[in-house]
C-alpha cells in the first residue's frame, strides 16, 4: 500500500512493506491433516523434526504463515491490515477440517498486529550531520552504517533516515502510526533545518568550481 502525504514536488511518499501479526484462533489442530489440506492450495513445509510449526505460503495475497497445534499463527509478508485478515478467515475455513478441539465456540480470531514495516521518501534530502547533533535519541556512525537511526517516542517507532531523503519505518502497531511518525520525522528535521534545498545544493556545487 503506497500513499502520498503533502502537495507539490515535496510531498512525502510512504509505502506498507510488511505487516507481522500473531493470532490466536482459539483451537487446537492436528498438524499432519492440516498440511494435507493446504498442500491442495498452498505452498507448505512440515518437518516436526526440525521445527515445530508449519510453515505455509499463500499467493493471493502473498504471505507467509507459522501455523502452530496450539492454534496460534505468526503471519507475515502482508502489505495490510486488511491482507492480514483475509489470509487469517482463509486458513481459519480451510483448517476447519484439522481442528481436534475448540476452546471457545465461535469465538473469532485474535488478530494483533505486532509490527510493521514502511518504506518512504521526505521529498528532500538530509543533513545527517545536522540531525545527528540536534536530533533527541538519534545515533549516527557513518562508518558502520550509512544511516541515522532515530528513536521517536509519540508514535513509539524507529526510523533510518538516508542522506537522499530516503526513510525506513519499523516497529509500528497500526499504519496510521506510519503515516504519523513519517510526517513528524520531516517536521522535526524542518525545526533544525536539517532538510536540503535544490538551490542550496546548487549553490555548494558552485562553490566547489569556483
Amino acid at each position: 500500500m503506497a500513499t502520498a502525504a503533502d502537495t507539490g514536488k515535496n510531498e512525502i511518499r510512504v509505502t506498507i512493506q510488511n505487516v507481522v501479526a500473531s493470532v490466536d484462533l482459539h483451537v487446537k489442530i492436528n498438524l499432519e491433516k492440516a498440511a494435507q489440506v493446504l498442500m491442495r492450495s498452498c505452498e507448505i513445509s512440515y518437518i516436526p523434526e526440525q521445527f515445530p510449526g508449519l510453515v505455509v505460503k499463500s499467493l493471493n495475497p502473498r504471505t507467509s504463515a507459522l501455523v502452530f497445534s496450539s492454534g496460534k499463527m505468526v503471519i507475515t509478508g502482508a502489505k495490510s491490515a486488511e491482507e492480514i485478515e483475509y489470509t487469517v478467515k482463509t486458513l481459519r475455513e480451510k483448517l476447519e477440517d484439522a481442528v481436534t478441539r475448540r476452546y471457545r465456540r465461535n469465538k473469532e480470531p485474535q488478530i494483533t498486529i505486532q509490527n510493521i514495516v514502511a518504506s518512504g521518501n521526505l521529498g528532500k534530502k538530509i543533513n545527517l550531520e545536522i540531525a545527528a547533533l540536534l536530533l533527541d535519541n538519534s545515533m549516527y556512525e557513518p562508518e558502520q552504517f550509512p544511516g541515522l537511526i532515530y528513536r521517536m517516542e509519540d508514535p513509539k517507532t524507529v526510523l533510518l533516515l538516508f542522506q537522499s531523503g530516503n526513510t525506513v519505518c519499523t516497529g509500528a502497531k497500526k499504519e496510521e502510526y506510519v503515516y504519523e511518525a513519517v510526517k513528524k520525522v520531516k517536521e522535526d528535521l524542518e525545526s533544525i533545518d536539517a532538510l536540503i534545498e535544490e538551490e542550496e545544493e546548487e549553490e555548494g556545487e558552485d562553490a566547489m568550481f569556483q
